[in-house]
């Protein structure tokens, strides 16, 4: 009977397959071929990595968060051997999606065809499109033990150098006195304008890993022979010769019930991000119903965000339907450090912990690794069929306490030099909805809940529900969870989202957040509330041409921005944006892309001022050639920098570039990549920005006199 079955079940498949076969051939209908579209994923990568950049107000690296995505676009993933936490690294899937796909391989047997997607229930003709540059259809390799000749065999190495440098002269890098650098040490950079970073990578398929990322930004001192001796000695001589910046980690991952271990540097990511969650996550986007965390537990880290990381040992062990996790880490932060009071015996504290990673001035310096912080626990995963419970815990230790400014929106904020963290969190699968949430606790009584459902009721119907409660005490130095903010704290909010196949080329996503702050917050002199709304209509007319249009509003409260009043009051502040956005392909080699994009600006029931950014690009990428290039010409105006609008850049492999654009100029960007040979690539980056109503561009040290800003980059790839 189990022979018949199965032999029954192979053959429906194969006539399933061959049916949908025979209707993308001869039908241009919804089952149309499953070919790569022009918008595969840069559409909705772009969308979410601008949507992290609008709310940051650092440059950030976004290397860990599309490092798996980069990689199975080299190397890409076989859907019959995917696991779960494989499939999650796609980041286009949701939970339902993925339990689906796991489901048919398990009742069906392995794929013969991309598509059978097509009959995977949940899996819509757009999703699909996302995912298909990053699969695979293969047999399933026999296991086999790998030998130490078979690992040496396949280690995968690559060196990347990176140079980069701002051409004009800007006013920290300019002559300067011995006599004024003396009065004022901290009005000129130690170090030169270059901004230098080297990689090293060792991988034997994601199983075996070794890497080293040494960086030095730009301003930063390389030789402490090239600093004043009198300015050293301000300093302290805390800086040593070399780069700024050393990461180093390896990685074991998949040996017997060694699910992963990372010595060195590491990320820690659980739950929905409220209790652990280090360094950054995709939020809100036009992907409105994909909002869900997909927790990656420990993951070494590669990035040059100088803070956002742990160092010391983190491993987890998979027994039966358990992993369990434990980590120590005790590593060096940035902090600004000043003593309580006057007395001798007094206790240092730490006034601030600064995210830049910039140490370029005696000041800058002297916060570099000044802070001690340690950090050791662990988190415990259950997992079933379609039940997934996780509990993690540990205990933060800083070597001064933090007591920051007196401000009055500061109140709540977190003091001392201990703090201890627990929290629960859940999944759960029942049929077409996904139930999800986390409840933390911090050890001063605060308890902080998120919960979030995602549903398809229909085949053509996606929505997404998420509730948020972060109290103004809630106290976590690793905590990064779906938020408004940016922080896990002072915050309540309600989002929804959804997604609408309405037609076989119209899609439309949209969403709505409404969100709380209990207490005061920076520019805000009382508890204040908001919303965040966004409708985007895709329209797809062919594989080879797709555009959407897109309006979204935000509406927030802060202080009155008016120097004459002595005390602020509270306005309504609304933002809102129309954009049109084009992706075209007018030959195999050529894929051009245009973007018209308006805002408004209001204060209360005045228009404050307008902006718009308009660009053209074009890419050309030969088949067969050495030599691609990517152009872009933009135009923009704005009457002020709250107008600002971000855009998106092509940049070299693992470096991106989402610059504001504001005030009134153009913008030419042209990107060059050439690979001499199968294991060398070249890039090389230029940029010019031209203001037309400035004569003076930038603030502070980073200030150039003209109205023109241009800048090189340069990487070199070494395969071997």
């Amino acid at each position: 009977m189990n022979i018949r079955n199965h032999i029954t079940g192979r053959l429906r498949k194969l006539f399933f397959v061959i049916s949908i076969f025979l209707i993308s051939t001869h039908n241009h209908t919804f089952a149309q071929e499953p070919e790569k579209q022009v918008r595969t994923d840069e559409t909705d990568l772009i969308d979410k990595v601008e949507n992290i950049a609008e709310n940051s107000d650092v440059s950030l690296d976004y290397t860990e968060l599309l490092s798996d995505i980069k990689y199975y676009r080299d190397n890409p993933l076989n859907l019959n051997s995917a696991a779960a936490d494989d499939l999650k690294k796609l980041i286009f899937l949701n939970n339902i999606q993925i339990y689906n796909i796991l489901a048919y391989r398990e009742n069906y047997g392995n794929f013969v065809s991309v598509y059978e997607l097509q009959g995977i229930d949940g899996l819509d003709k757009e999703t699909i499109s996302k995912i298909l540059p990053y699969i695979t259809i293969e047999p399933v390799k026999s296991s086999y033990k790998p030998t130490v000749g078979n690992i040496i065999k396949s280690l995968r190495n690559e060196v990347f150098i990176r140079y980069q440098r701002v051409l004009q002269e800007q006013a920290g890098y300019s002559s300067v006195s011995d006599a004024a650098l003396h009065q004022n040490p901290n009005s000129y950079y130690l170090g030169s304008p270059d901004k230098v970073y080297v990689r090293y990578g060792l991988n034997y398929h994601n199983k075996l890993r070794f890497g080293l990322t040494m960086e030095k930004d730009s301003g930063e001192p390389f030789l402490k022979s090239k600093i004043n001796d009198s300015i050293a000695r301000l300093q302290g001589m805390k800086t040593p010769n070399g780069f700024d910046f050393y990461s180093i980690h390896l990685s074991i991952a998949e040996f017997g019930h060694l699910k992963a271990l990372t010595i060195g540097n590491y990320q820690l990511k659980f739950g929905q991000g409220l209790t652990m969650w280090t360094g950054l996550a995709f939020g809100k986007s036009s992907d409105a119903t994909n909002i869900e965390r997909f927790a990656s537990g420990v993951r070494p880290y590669t990035s040059t965000d100088e803070n956002g990381y742990l160092s010391g040992v983190a491993s987890t062990f998979r027994l039966g339907q358990f992993d369990i996790t434990g980590f120590y880490s005790s590593n060096m932060i940035d902090a600004g450090i000043s003593e309580r009071d006057t007395m001798p015996d007094s206790e240092n504290i730490a006034s601030s912990i600064p995210e830049t990673g910039y140490h370029r001035t005696p000041s800058e310096i002297r916060k570099k690794d000044a802070l001690n912080l340690k950090a050791y626990g662990g988190n415990l995963t259950f997992r079933a069929n379609r039940l997934k419970l996780g509990l993690t815990a540990f205990t933060t230790l800083l070597s001064y306490p933090v007591l920051k400014d007196h401000s009055t929106y500061n109140k709540f904020d977190f003091t001392g030099s201990q703090i201890f963290n627990t929290g629960f969190d859940f999944n759960y699968i029942m049929r077409k909805v996904n139930i999800y949430g986390e409840v933390s606790y911090s050890d001063n009584g605060s308890i902080a809940q998120l919960y979030g459902i995602t549903a398809y009721p229909h085949n053509r119907i996606y929505i997404s529900l998420l509730y948020r409660n972060f109290p103004k005490d809630y106290h976590n130095l690793f905590s990064n969870a779906f938020s408004e903010s940016g922080h896990t704290f002072n915050e309540q909010g309600f989002y929804s989202g959804v997604n609408l196949l309405l037609h076989k080329k119209w899609t439309l996503s949209a969403y709505i957040d409404n969100f709380r702050f209990p207490w005061l917050r920076y520019r805000i002199n009382s508890p204040s509330t908001g919303n965040d709304n966004l409708v985007q209509l895709n329209y797809s007319p062919s594989r080879y041409v797709s555009m959407y249009f897109r309006f979204k509003q935000k509406n927030k409260q802060l202080n009155t921005s008016d120097d004459e009043i002595r005390q602020p009051y509270i306005i309504n502040t609304r933002k809102t944006s129309f954009r049109y956005n084009i992706q075209y392909r007018i030959s195999p080699s050529i894929v051009m892309k245009d973007r018209i994009e308006y805002l408004l600006y209001k204060e209360s029931d005045i228009y404050k001022g307008t902006g718009y950014l308009v660009y053209h690009d074009i890419a050309w990428r030969p088949e067969k050639g050495k030599l691609s290039v990517v152009l872009r010409y933009a135009l923009f105006d704005t009457d002020s920098y709250d107008e600002r609008i971000y855009a998106y850049e092509n940049d070299v492999l693992y470096a991106f570039s989402v610059p504001a654009y504001y005030y009134k100029g153009s913008r030419f960007i042209v990107l060059l990549k050439f690979e001499p040979a199968r294991y060398v690539t070249l890039w090389l980056r230029f940029t010019n920005t031209y203001f037309s109503n400035m004569q003076i561009i930038g603030t502070g040290l980073d200030q150039i006199g003209g109205n023109n800003r241009s800048e090189i980059k340069v990487q070199a790839r070494i395969k071997f």
